[in-house]
């Protein structure tokens, strides 16, 4: 398999969030008093949860995707039985906000979603190659997937 297949539309993402990743992190570290929540400890316990919660299932989509995508399988549990596109929606959704509120930074919110914007643009792409190779398949995947658009 490919590099590129492996990826999907990872690189595109990427490029639209890492325009607004290198502004907020120059913009956090000329004027960090602008970025602060100061929500004290609720924040960080908040941050936590949604950490515990975010970065286990995004790290078993991409365990998924490197033990699976390979040998040509469609992959259709664990988080993906969630999500059409776990890594990206886990990252946009739990990962990035809980890391603001532990940080206390409201920087990462946009960030968030711009990669969930992000991915909602390019994922339309992946989703068409994937009805392509697996066709039956990837329909009754997407009639089950749990939260088809979250």
């Amino acid at each position: 398999m490919r590099l590129k297949e492996l990826i999907g539309a990872g690189d595109r993402i990427v490029a639209v969030v890492l325009p607004f990743a290198g502004a907020g992190i120059a913009a956090n570290v000329v004027w960090p008093n602008a970025f602060r929540m100061g929500l004290g400890p609720a924040g960080l316990i908040v941050g936590i949860i949604l950490l515990t919660i975010g970065v286990p299932l995004w790290l078993w989509a991409v365990v998924q995707i490197l033990v699976y995508a390979p040998r040509g399988r469609l992959i259709t549990s664990g988080p993906f039985a969630l999500v059409l596109h776990p890594i990206y929606t886990f990252v946009a959704l739990f990962v990035l906000p809980g890391i603001g509120f532990v940080a206390g930074s409201w920087m990462w919110f946009p960030l968030g979603g711009a990669l969930y914007i992000g991915s909602r643009l390019f994922a339309p792409r992946e989703e068409r190659r994937l009805a392509e190779s697996f066709s039956s398949e990837y329909a009754a995947y997407r009639a089950r997937v749990l939260f088809p658009r979250l």
